[in-house]
């Protein structure tokens, strides 16, 4: 097969083709096709977060198979007897969803073709990406040639592991005889369950760059956010706020050699968008009573987690300090943040526990989640506790009081 014009996602959290981040470099993106979400992401953290970390193992003990505290080969997550949180955390490892609670593991999917898991916000179902090894054919100066593809599709599997995953949409592309795929990235249901935030150049890979949009399970169509971008650098990160009446995500964009990502925050009832922050933040996540983000802040020396004021993006508070933590979650019962960190070669999940009134936090203490176990790098976790061992919220503060304008997602 010819090499193909444009890499597509590797399986689940594999290398990209791009070659390592460990030098640090600063992503210097191409204007020529689109930006591979995947890299824009970690190449933005600037941090020495090497690709491949938990890769393309494959295997795995099954489905519902208890690996706590067991000595660990490739495919199985490690448990420390001081690991303590409410509820359970899903992310990935060697391309395959995992949940985790504080005395237990289990695999959720088996097959090595997985990413980017997040929570329904009834906790019953887990929402991923799948990815399948295809070939397309597509005219490049007046020749088809042939494609080796890894085409996304959209899934949902019961949290329970109850029930067989079920595929929401596909990325693979039809024009004529011609076949290709678009991206579909980072999926995250909207808190009342009517859509699915994710960021993709859906319908038509040709035409757009890889951006915010909104997918509708029941009509199964995208519908773009009728958002700025920077160029081919596209979006990523989409975040709801828990009353979802704002959307975060990240405006990538470039300062010279080096990433700029921005967190942006979109009204969902105007369709419109505006800067929360300066250019260096991404990887958002609000606090359960929408008043505070976690967030990835970058520098030339790395990444770290810190927390930033919701409705002025103000940096607030640093949780880590160590040049080498990203993708927070913020606890539905806000007294603590999970992150992903690297030593060595190995990325790992961590929790600071925080104490102390907002927004004069103190950090208890720093746990490790999972020990040795090489979590997969570009998926983040995500964390769900049922309501009834939830403290009371305090509610979201109220929305803009700017009346609504017309503009709305456009498909």
């Amino acid at each position: 097969m010819t090499k193909p014009v444009r890499a597509r996602p590797s399986r689940a959290g594999g290398s990209s083709g791009v070659g390592p981040i460990g030098s640090w470099i600063a992503p210097v993106l191409s204007v020529v096709g689109l930006v591979l979400i995947g890299i824009v992401t970690f190449n933005l953290l600037q941090g020495d977060v090497p690709f491949g970390i938990g890769g393309n193992q494959g295997g795995g003990s099954g489905p519902g198979t208890d690996t706590t505290r067991t000595p660990a080969p490739s495919n199985v997550v490690v448990v420390p007897e001081e690991a303590a949180f409410e509820g359970a955390i899903v992310y990935a490892k060697a391309g395959n969803i995992w949940i985790q609670t504080d005395d237990a593991v289990r695999q959720l999917t088996d097959g090595g073709d997985d990413t980017q898991p997040s929570w329904s916000s009834d906790g019953k179902w887990i929402y991923y990406v799948h990815t399948v090894a295809d070939e397309g054919r597509w005219p490049v100066k007046g020749a088809v040639e042939t494609y080796a593809l890894d085409v996304p599709q959209l899934m949902r599997i019961p949290a329970d592991g109850s029930g067989e995953p079920e595929r929401l949409a596909t990325g693979k592309f039809k024009k004529g005889s011609y076949t290709y795929a678009y991206w579909i990235r980072q999926p995250v249901l909207s808190p009342d369950g009517t859509r699915i935030a994710v960021v993709s150049d859906a319908p038509n890979p040709d035409r757009t760059t890889v951006v915010l949009q909104f997918f509708d399970p029941a009509k199964k169509k995208f519908a773009k956010a009728d958002v700025a971008v920077a160029g081919v650098l596209g979006h990523q990160d989409p975040e709801w706020r828990p009353d979802g009446r704002f959307l975060l995500y990240v405006q990538n964009g470039r300062d010279g050699s080096r990433g700029a990502p921005m967190i942006m925050r979109y009204n969902v009832e105007r369709g419109t968008s505006r800067a929360l922050t300066t250019p260096g933040y991404l990887q958002p996540a609000y606090s359960p009573d929408g008043k505070y983000i976690a967030a990835t802040k970058t520098s030339t020396f790395g990444s770290d987690v810190v927390i930033l004021d919701g409705e002025t993006g103000r940096e607030l508070f640093r949780v880590t300090d160590d040049q080498a933590s990203w993708s927070p979650v913020w606890s539905p019962a806000g007294d603590g943040i999970a992150f992903l960190h690297i030593t060595g070669q190995t990325v790992d999940l961590r929790l600071a526990k925080l104490s102390g009134a907002p927004p004069n936090w103190s950090i208890d203490d720093t746990l490790d989640l999972t020990e040795v176990s090489g979590l997969d790098p570009d998926s983040g976790p995500d964390w769900f506790i049922p309501a009834d061992l939830l403290p009371a919220t305090p509610a979201p503060p109220a929305p803009e009081s700017a009346a609504p304008s017309a503009a709305s997602p456009s498909g």
